[in-house]
């Protein structure tokens, strides 16, 4: 059991060091199974995001000296899981929770992407200058 939990450990310590292994490899194996390029992207963003939201994190807290960025994220997601939720709740009468994680993976794929390449950017820039 514990040699089990120590390659998940790794597993996730790799896809979440290059976040886009993940996309690919999640791409792959849904449009193998579905043929289906629309569902494999979509499915590919949803779990990707969660990869990018430790890659987010751990990379803020190497350049900056804090880990306040990775909890603004986390906070971020949490507000807008709020909104989205009661938006659904005024318009329907009800919450679709599967509805409310996929478009947080998908907004929250673009977001977090976008911070991913900037992160990147200024790390690079970091370790030139220094």
């Amino acid at each position: 059991m514990i040699v089990l939990l120590q390659w998940l450990q790794q597993l996730y310590l790799l896809l979440a060091l290059v976040p886009f292994a993940a996309f690919l490899l999640t791409w792959g194996a849904v449009y193998g199974l579905t043929r289906d390029k629309r569902k494999a992207t979509h499915y590919s963003m949803d779990i990707t995001s969660v990869f990018l939201i430790g890659s987010v994190a751990v990379m803020s807290r190497n350049i900056f000296g804090s880990g306040m960025l990775g909890w603004t994220v986390l906070l971020l997601f949490l507000v807008a899981a709020g909104l989205l939720g009661n938006m659904q709740n005024r318009k329907r009468g009800k919450v679709d929770l599967v509805r409310i994680a996929r478009t947080l993976g998908r907004v929250g794929f673009v977001f977090l992407s976008a911070c991913y390449v900037l992160l990147l950017l200024v790390g690079i820039g970091k370790y030139m200058i220094t």
